[in-house]
């Protein structure tokens, strides 16, 4: 079968880091497509540079990614801002054992506190403190900003269309039987 193995990089952009591999590769594997290199290869980069831009915003509020998810969770949940840790591991996509670090982490800073539940017995519920909300709403504000200029980078038309083809693109990977999966 013969492969399609032009570059990749758009016409107009000088070769980028992801296009000298793939050229690498094409010299060295020329019996190889490396054209989905061309878009995971970036697309791997791309997040790695994204990460390093979202962490600054956590920083300057004294949290880790996983606790700002955390006061996230709680305070999308609305009045009263408090979830079960169990919830609050099913929104953050986390163990319930890692959620305990987390929990007892922000509990000792004094952003959220840990009661018996009222309607099971057996349960916890994990709520914002005052303090916890003020941090959250002012993080995510920052956030979004800091969001916003680095999606700015984009044209509008480019943005769309990016996230049109992920949103896609994830859905068919989160489809568990999706054909020719590894």
């Amino acid at each position: 079968m013969e492969h399609m193995n032009t570059p990749s990089a758009p016409d107009r952009l000088p070769p980028d880091h992801v296009a000298r591999i793939q050229a690498e590769w094409r010299r060295e594997r020329p019996d190889l497509d490396v054209t989905p290199q061309g878009v995971i290869g970036r697309l791997h980069r791309l997040a790695d540079r994204l990460t390093q831009e979202l962490y600054r915003v956590y920083d300057q509020h004294g949290l880790h990614e996983g606790e700002f998810d955390v006061l996230c969770a709680l305070r999308r949940a609305g009045e009263p801002f408090e979830r079960a840790p169990r919830e609050l591991a099913e929104h953050t996509m986390v163990t319930t054992g890692a959620m305990t670090k987390r929990l007892d982490r922000l509990e000792r800073a004094g952003l959220v506190v840990r009661r018996d539940s009222t309607v099971d017995r057996r349960g916890r519920i994990v709520a914002l403190t005052p303090q916890g909300r003020d941090l959250i709403d002012r993080a995510f504000t920052d956030h979004m900003r800091n969001e916003r200029r680095l999606l700015d980078l984009l044209d509008a038309a480019e943005a769309q269309d990016l996230e049109r083809t992920l949103t896609a693109w994830l859905a068919r990977l989160d489809t568990p039987d999706a054909p020719d999966r590894i």
